[in-house]
């Protein structure tokens, strides 16, 4: 049975903007291709989708920075086509009162800093661009940071990676520190003081791959206000190939036994994975988890606040205000 008032679902990851021009579809356009798309978020009640601008490493010979900016203008084309119905979100404010029915917030992230090229004034460039979350790393080495297929260096951020840091938290930027290495993200929490997110990682201790968090890290982030979005693909799920709702499920009842439920988010990796947990093929089945979670025995409270109001609440502490008119 339906919510009342509906959830306010926030997917904190997916690769659509990466994915969609390859499979020669449209985000604003339904499709029968990939996992997500306008139509169909509109359908599941998504009220905030993170859209990641991955930096592929294939993008190396064309340029990272060329490559993300035709990202970003891919998602600005389909928020114009769209006629209002996806919308970037920029400003705290933009959260005030209540969802407009139909309208989706899509927030903009940087996966891997490498269109930065170390360079804190180009952060700021993106910045303008709507760039309001990134994450320093994907799985390896860059002029910020060592990513998690680096581990064994024991490297952790640059002195242009500290840079980055620092002045993400003074724009107002979320900090995500899913794909760094283990190094970096202690690095990471050592030069930050505010909340950081993993917008896409699950529990080592229940699926023990290097892209999963050690529980001494799930305690950092909760400890900080943080948020930890629970990602669906099944090697990150179980050790197996093969997963359900029931594996997600563990993945949040684990964190939320360590650190609070108001750390858990959903951070489903849709578009970037090459399988789903059956019972999540696309993102019309995410009220399914909500409906789960219900019979379970979750509190409505602790449903809405897993299902989006946890990233919610973050993003009204980080965002900046909108500047006010001159």
């Amino acid at each position: 049975m339906p919510l009342t008032p509906p959830l306010r679902i926030v997917d904190a990851h997916c690769d659509t903007l990466w994915a969609a021009p390859r499979e020669k579809r449209a985000l604003h356009e339904r499709s029968e291709r990939g996992h997500l798309d306008l139509p169909r978020l509109q359908e599941a009640g998504v009220y905030i989708q993170f859209f990641a601008v991955f930096s592929d490493p294939s993008h190396a010979a064309a340029g990272f920075t060329a490559d993300a900016l035709g990202m970003i203008e891919t998602f600005y084309e389909s928020a114009e086509a769209s006629r209002g119905s996806l919308r970037p979100l920029l400003w705290r404010d933009d959260l005030d009162g209540a969802p407009q029915a139909g309208q989706v917030f899509g927030l903009l992230s940087l996966e891997g800093g490498e269109p930065l090229h170390g360079r804190v004034d180009v952060l700021r460039s993106f910045f303008r661009l709507g760039i309001r979350a990134m994450g320093l790393t994907w799985n390896h080495r860059n002029e910020l940071a060592d990513g998690q297929l680096e581990s064994e260096s024991g490297g952790g951020l640059t002195r242009r990676g500290r840079a980055v840091v620092r002045e993400m938290e003074r724009l107002g930027m979320v900090i995500d520190c899913s794909h760094l290495s283990d190094a970096g993200f202690w690095d990471l929490m050592s030069q930050t003081t505010g909340p950081v997110i993993a917008s896409h990682s699950n529990a080592r201790a229940l699926c023990p791959h290097p892209r999963n968090l050690t529980d001494e890290q799930i305690a950092a982030i909760g400890e900080r206000g943080g948020v930890i979005g629970i990602n669906f693909f099944p090697p990150f799920l179980r050790r197996d190939e093969d997963a359900t709702i029931a594996d997600v499920i563990r993945h949040v009842e684990y964190i939320a036994g360590r650190v609070g439920v108001q750390a858990v988010c959903l951070g489903s990796d849709y578009d970037g994975i090459s399988r789903t947990p059956v019972g999540l093929e696309d993102c019309t089945k995410l009220p399914a988890l909500a409906e789960e979670l219900l019979r379970l025995g979750y509190s409505e409270d602790d449903v809405r606040a897993i299902m989006g109001g946890n990233m919610v609440r973050l993003l009204k502490h980080v965002l900046p205000n909108r500047p006010s008119a001159s």
